[in-house]
């Protein structure tokens, strides 16, 4: 019996709509992961990007559990002797891009490199309830309904 490996050619990528609104971040990003790297499909291959294409609308409301609204940091260095730089989780979510909170939780969970970078691009994250997308006609994913605790529960 021979080891099934997918080609590039082979692979079917679908588009997938995910409404983050009350959803927890963490629980979120690990669904989110999983579909780009395509771990949700029998055709898995680790060196191919057979994942599905994901669009998250409603990104501004999302829940972070504990006190990791206000307590949360990133991190980040501006290449200059002194310049670290951080922000708290409250920050982002309340100011230009709270998009971005969601999206370093998904980068940090694909792995570094080419074909995590090419997994990437299948993201796209949308802090309120549109999106340019309609075109490809995505089919929603009803998270909330996976598990209870995918939503806060408060």
């Amino acid at each position: 019996m021979a080891t099934f490996v997918q080609k590039p050619a082979e692979v079917e990528k679908k588009w997938i709509l995910i409404d983050a609104e009350g959803l927890v971040v963490g629980r979120l990003a690990t669904l989110i992961a999983n579909r780009l790297r395509g771990k949700h499909k029998a055709t898995y291959t680790p060196h191919v990007d057979d994942g599905d294409n994901v669009i998250v609308i409603n990104a501004e409301k999302v829940v972070l559990t504990g006190k990791k609204y206000s307590d949360k940091t990133y991190y980040w260095h501006t290449g200059y002797p002194g310049g670290i730089k951080e922000r708290t989780a409250r920050q982002i979510i309340e100011g230009r891009f709270p998009e971005r909170v969601l999206e370093k939780a998904v980068e940090r969970m694909v792995p570094r490199g080419p074909l995590g970078r090419r997994q990437m691009k299948n993201l796209r994250v949308y802090a309120g309830p549109n999106h340019p997308h309609e075109a490809q006609q995505p089919v929603a994913l009803d998270v909330a309904a996976l598990n209870s605790k995918n939503t806060r529960s408060a």
